[in-house]
Order: structure tokens, then C-alpha cells, then sequence
């Protein structure tokens, strides 16, 4: 089993415990934080579910309908997460907290409500060390520093577990916090407004992952830094006068495809041409380790 599923199916196990746990403890307490992350651990499960199924989908061999292969299948299933956290965040946990705000609700046992955070806490600080451990060793391979990494991985699962288990650490602080200034107060108002907080967070996450998602699912490209990497090694080669059209797109999770136009030198033989393609091919392939299909065309340039 790779790390990647292994990261998924820990997260998935910690999120449906916890979600059971706090799903009873908000209906014993009647919080509207508690209930909050309640939601946000449903929506986090059936997120991890959606990711194991792009795993099995987007793993199939290509075909002659999908002859780049089924990469793509990974970024459908997680702008659905994200699409999903957005839909737990703002359409259940913000208002529902509006909701308490307007309302009167009687007080439950807080015994209850702070033994579930702190079993939410530990199991959710578990899946979160795994995926950032998983997240710096990526980063270590690619050279790149941990953010930085974060931002521009084409890798779906683990990112957004990544994200979503930093939130619901984060979420389960703020809803303790709601939950013991409403013990303190007598005010129910904390707790819904903990709530509120726990959907904000949520939607920003959502709309974060889901534009990246976006992008790479109508066909974004390679970075500024590597598509540049590409033109120089394309025009380095005495044999090309000049890149005519460079092209890019991610077709899957760190597979890079790359197209290119080249008007080669005249005088080149067509033995020549097919040895440079080869290298080119190779020295692309060590520079940038996501490309995964390289397409090169010898081509005239146009006429002036």
C-alpha cells in the first residue's frame, strides 16, 4: 500500500471515530460548535472516501478514450471535497450558528463536550502529523521548502488532508473556546459563535482548494520557473534555431505533458533530428521531474 493511501485511510478512520463521538456529545449538549464539527468531521470522512476512490479510478491504465490515462480523475473527486467543504462550512456550520443565535436552547452536560474535543483533539493531531511528515518528505525530494511545496503540489489527497486536519485541530480549539466562555458567561451566544468561526475557516478552505483544483482540472500548465527551465533547454541545442510554441498541461498528479514547435537548423538530417528528440526528451525528464509526455514537432517557422 503506498503512503499516499496509507495517509488517506488514517484520516478517514480518525474523522468517522470522531465524528460519531461528536455527533452524540452535540446532541447531548445541544452545542452548536460541537454539532459544527460534527458536520466537518462527516464532510472530512466522506472527503477521505472520494480520495480512495480517485486512488483506484485514476490509477487505470490509458486507453483509447482516455489515451493520457485517468490522471485527471483525482482532481474531479477532490474539487467534489472541496465543493463539499464549502457545503459543510457554510451551509451547515455558519447557519446553524446563526441559527442558535436567534434561539433558546438549554445547557447539556460540558463533561461530555470537553472529553469529545479532547478524544477529537488527539486523534485529529495524529492524521496531521502523518500528512505533514509525508508533506515534508515530498518537499525534501523536490528541493523545495515546506510551504512553498504546499502551494504548488499537484498532489490532491494529501494536501487536502493536510488542510482539512490543520482546520479541524484548529476548529476543536475555537469550539472549546466557545464551549468554556458559555460555561463562564451563561451566554449561548460563545458557543454559536464558535460555530460561525468553525464555517469560515471551513469555506476558506474550500474555496482555496477548490480554485487550485479548478485550474488544474481545465488543463493548467506548468509553473512560470519550469516552464521557463523548459524553453532553455529546448534552445540551448545549436540544431534549433528557435522554440516556435511551447505548450504544457498537467494530465495527472505530477504528470507533466509538454508540446513543442521547433524550427531546426537547416542542414540537420532527419537521423539527427530523431537523436536530438531523444535527448531532449531525457535531459526535460531530469530537469523537471513531473513531465511525463513529451511531444516535439519540427516545424518551419512562419513566414515573416
Amino acid at each position: 500500500m503506498s503512503a499516499e493511501r496509507k495517509t488517506v485511510l488514517v484520516a478517514l478512520v480518525a474523522n468517522a471515530s470522531i465524528a460519531v463521538a461528536k455527533g452524540v456529545a452535540g446532541a447531548l449538549t445541544g452545542s452548536a460548535a460541537m454539532l459544527a464539527e460534527a458536520a466537518h468531521s462527516v464532510a472530512d470522512m466522506t472527503n477521505q472516501a472520494f480520495f480512495l476512490t480517485s486512488l483506484a479510478l485514476g490509477d487505470k491504465e490509458p486507453d483509447e478514450e482516455h489515451p493520457f490515462g485517468h490522471g485527471k480523475e483525482r482532481f474531479f473527486w477532490a474539487f467534489l471535497a472541496a465543493v463539499l467543504i464549502f457545503v459543510a462550512g457554510a451551509v451547515f456550520s455558519i447557519g446553524y450558528g446563526i441559527f442558535e443565535l436567534v434561539r433558546s436552547v438549554s445547557e447539556g452536560s460540558y463533561a461530555v463536550a470537553y472529553a469529545t474535543l479532547a478524544f477529537a483533539f488527539v486523534a485529529e493531531g495524529t492524521s496531521l502529523v502523518r500528512a505533514v511528515r509525508q508533506t515534508q518528505r515530498g518537499a525534501a525530494e523536490r528541493g523545495f521548502g515546506f510551504r512553498e511545496y504546499v502551494r504548488i503540489s499537484t498532489e490532491p489527497a494529501v494536501k487536502t488532508v493536510l488542510y482539512e486536519d490543520t482546520v479541524a485541530v484548529v476548529g476543536v480549539i475555537v469550539a472549546a473556546l466557545g464551549i468554556g466562555l458559555t460555561e463562564i458567561t451563561g451566554q449561548r451566544a460563545w458557543d454559536a459563535a464558535a460555530a460561525i468561526v468553525v464555517g469560515l475557516m471551513l469555506v476558506y478552505v474550500a474555496v482555496v482548494l477548490g480554485q487550485n483544483y479548478r485550474d488544474l482540472l481545465i488543463g493548467a500548465g506548468a509553473r512560470p520557473e519550469d516552464r521557463e527551465a523548459i524553453a532553455r533547454i529546448l534552445a540551448r541545442h545549436p540544431e534549433i534555431d528557435e522554440v516556435v510554441d511551447l505548450r504544457t498541461m498537467y494530465v495527472g498528479p505530477q504528470s507533466l505533458l509538454v508540446a513543442a514547435r521547433l524550427d531546426i537548423a537547416d542542414g540537420v538530417d532527419s537521423k539527427r533530428v530523431e537523436e536530438l528528440a531523444t535527448e531532449l526528451e531525457r535531459e526535460l525528464r531530469e530537469a523537471i521531474p513531473d513531465v511525463s509526455e513529451v511531444f516535439l514537432d519540427p516545424t518551419p517557422r512562419e513566414p515573416r
